[in-house]
């Protein structure tokens, strides 16, 4: 494995800006309040000659009660899983009696500790250091976080504090099926992952909006490997007030773009809400895979599960190719049904498709059911090959397929989704006039597949006299 550094101090203090910083990403969410971070945030630092993971921790209050309890337990845990600490103290504030205790946690640890002073920008640098040199931490390094000042060199300083013995640790990578869970506050999502865990490794709370920064966790289960990302919950707009929440959803957002496949959990205790919807029709929007969780099931009686079926049945008509599961993450009932459902919509998502298989599809869909006449003229459609994958794409060739009606389209694409068995995943259709591609080209379509081709077109023609 990798050695890892944790990032621990005050809330508020840069260590999010910091992690950043050493990552070169944005994966951590950066506010100018404190609490911003609850959860444990990985990333790998590849600045120096070795690299490490890095451990972006929600700042220590002094409390164990509440949010701020829960908190304190992630950043224990990062401290207990680290090679080194790197203590972040405010070189604006000075030093807090806060600091002090938390030095003094930090050093029953016997971990080895770096001090750094952030945001020296704007004060005097050697009155800050000559201040906090009084904690007497031979490593005390100036850092300005937010200008990238001062980062080198802490690298520098952590590499020979770290074991050199390590390798890469895969499972630190982003890698196997990304499953980003989403939905709304309360819907079970962080209780989903540490379920699938069997860990608490995501704060798990009543209070709506426990989960800030989307999450990244590696899983491994029944021989398969994932990289499932805990999301924040998103709220209708009208409810969203506070920065931080804005930026959540936008992270969500982008998760589900990232994403191979998308879980949108749902509760099913409060049926389904026209943000579940909002939330499943953006996953169909940017074409993942997608998996419907209906939590909570274990708790309602059969008249109340009979009507939450229907319901969903009622309004997931849109979305009727997706796989509906009934789970109770508390409990850990239909998560086997769960995965299952995710590999099959990563499979179907990823599917290999050719363009021979899709052009016979093609004749036999166009031979089943014509497009409507316009202007007194069918739509011909020649030939297919694939556009992509994630979600399948399918690019048909023809002539006048501008004038293709959307129930034609959507023809078409059930067709296709039965003839490869396509669950799990949108399908996207696009429709391209002129001659065919691949015109020219050896081992495109066999001598009877043109011949097929040939003769579907002399029965358009007859049709149309």
């Amino acid at each position: 494995m990798l050695p890892v550094v944790a990032l621990v101090g005050r809330p508020n203090v840069g260590k999010s800006t910091l992690f950043n910083a050493l990552t070169r990403s944005r994966d951590a969410l950066v506010a100018d309040m404190p609490g911003v971070t609850r959860d444990r945030h990985y990333g790998v630092c590849r600045l120096g000659p070795r690299p490490f993971v890095v451990v972006d921790t929600g700042g220590l209050s002094g409390s164990d009660e509440g949010i701020e309890g829960l908190t304190a337990q992630q950043v224990r845990a990062a401290i207990a899983e680290a090679n080194l600490l790197v203590f972040v103290v405010d070189a604006r504030d000075g030093i807090l009696p806060l600091d002090a205790a938390i030095l003094t946690e930090l050093r029953r640890s016997g971990k080895p500790v770096i001090v750094v002073v952030n945001k020296t920008d704007g004060v005097d640098e050697l009155v800050a250091l000559g201040e906090f040199s009084s904690f007497g931490v031979a490593e005390t390094l100036p850092m300005s976080a937010a200008h990238n000042r001062g980062v080198d060199v802490l690298v520098a300083r952590a590499i020979p504090h770290l074991p050199d013995d390590t390798d890469d640790d895969p499972a630190l990578e982003d890698q196997g099926i990304r499953v980003a869970i989403v939905g709304r506050p309360n819907a079970g999502k962080s209780t989903l992952i540490n379920r699938l865990l069997g860990e608490d490794r995501l704060i798990v709370s009543d209070l709506a909006g426990t989960t800030r920064d989307p999450i990244r966790v590696p899983l491994e289960r029944d021989g398969r490997r994932y990289t499932l990302v805990d999301t924040a919950g998103v709220r209708r707009r009208s409810r969203v007030e506070e920065a931080v929440e804005k930026f959540s959803v936008i992270k969500t957002l982008q998760s589900i773009a990232a994403s191979q496949v998308t879980v949108v959990m749902i509760d099913a205790r409060e049926n389904l809400a026209d943000q579940d919807l909002t939330l499943i029709g953006h996953a169909i929007e940017e074409g993942r895979a997608l998996v419907i969780a209906v939590n909570k099931w274990d708790g309602m009686d059969s008249y109340q599960r009979e009507q939450t079926q229907k319901a969903l049945e009622r309004r997931l008509q849109f979305a009727e190719w997706a796989k509906t599961v009934f789970i109770s993450a508390l409990h850990g009932s239909g998560l086997r049904e769960l995965m299952k459902a995710v590999i099959r919509a990563h499979a179907a998502a990823t599917k290999e498709l050719t363009s021979s298989e899709l052009t016979r599809t093609l004749e036999k869909a166009y031979e089943a059911y014509q497009p409507p006449l316009v202007r007194g003229h069918a739509p011909k459609l020649r030939y297919a090959h694939p556009g992509g994958s994630n979600p399948p794409t399918i690019v048909i060739h023809g002539s006048r397929t501008k004038h293709i009606a959307p129930a034609y389209r959507r023809y078409l694409e059930g067709f296709f989704r039965k003839r490869f068995r396509l669950e799990g995943t949108p399908v996207r259709i696009d429709f391209r006039d002129g001659e065919n591609p691949f015109a020219g080209k050896k081992n495109v379509l066999t001598e009877g597949q043109q011949r097929r081709r040939q003769r579907m077109i002399r029965n358009a023609k007859r049709r149309e006299k």
